[in-house]
């Protein structure tokens, strides 16, 4: 990892946490946690606004001259945007559906793109207390709650059966004929983000997602597969990209965990979007 890079992952795993423990405050108050409804139905909470206002000034503070997206900040056009060549993009909190619902499958997300890839990640779950991180250049850590910071491995694809987690709801009908030709498999469901840094830590094999999803709810979890030994792709076996259209929707992608499996077979049964 270069210098630069590794200089701003500790920053940023920082301010992360510092923006999570204001979370978890939110979080442990009685009663049920309130919102409101976006445009897009989503729901916003007074903790991704307090996350939001702590990661922003965290990271002008560190870097002055980058610009930030955020999920909760004020909308940029891509006219102004796509002139970036370095950015921020950040999910002040990703999962707020499991946070109002106190499932704990939560995270702070925090990404420097560079070129319209994802060079740097760190997603943090406060709940958790469970941080992973990586920039490119470098491998991908998980540090537990008790502090003890592991190295993070995809894994070859067992020979028993393929691990596959995806969003309890989401692009579920879309799913069954590509499971219906996938290999013999377990299907695990679990809302959030989490679910790439699973593929990063070898607990599952592949996330297909073929569901509404922005660009702020992979970024940080695209760098922390990729320097695990993983691939986050299109439908076109591309590697996903940001910041290169108007929208800040992600195409239907996969995230997949052993590199050398032959995941191109299946993808004749996938639609794109």
């Amino acid at each position: 990892m270069t210098n630069e890079y590794k200089h701003y992952l500790n920053h940023v795993i920082a301010i992360a946490k510092q923006a999570g423990q204001e979370i978890l405050a939110f979080y442990k108050k009685d009663g049920d946690i309130k919102f409101k409804l976006k445009a897009d139905d989503s729901p916003l909470t007074e903790a991704d606004l307090v996350a939001h206002d702590i990661i922003s000034t965290g990271l002008n503070d560190l870097t002055p001259e980058v610009s930030i997206l955020s999920e909760e900040g004020e909308h940029i056009p891509y006219a102004q945007r796509g002139k970036w060549e370095r950015y921020w993009l950040i999910d002040p909190l990703d999962g707020t559906n499991e946070f109002i619902n106190h499932t704990g499958n939560f995270t702070v997300n925090i990404a420097l793109i560079e070129n319209n890839q994802s060079v740097l990640g760190v997603s943090y779950a406060p709940e958790k207390q469970t941080c992973y991180f990586a920039c490119r250049g470098g491998k991908a850590f998980r540090e537990g709650a008790n502090g003890q910071i592991d190295i993070l491995h995809t894994r070859a694809v067992p020979t028993e059966q393929l691990k596959v987690i995806v969003s309890k709801k989401i692009g579920i009908d879309k799913l069954q004929t590509f499971l219906s030709k996938l290999a013999k498999h377990e299907l695990i469901y679990l809302g959030g983000s989490l679910k790439l840094c699973l593929v990063a830590e070898g607990e599952v094999d592949i996330y297909p997602r073929l569901g509404f999803n922005c660009e702020w709810d992979t970024a940080a979890g695209q760098c922390i597969v990729e320097q695990a030994g993983g691939l986050v792709v299109d439908l076109k076996f591309n590697s996903m990209r940001y910041n290169t259209k108007d929208s800040l929707y992600n195409p239907y992608f996969l995230v997949l965990g052993d590199r050398n499996y032959n995941w191109q077979q299946y993808l004749q049964f996938l639609q794109q979007r």
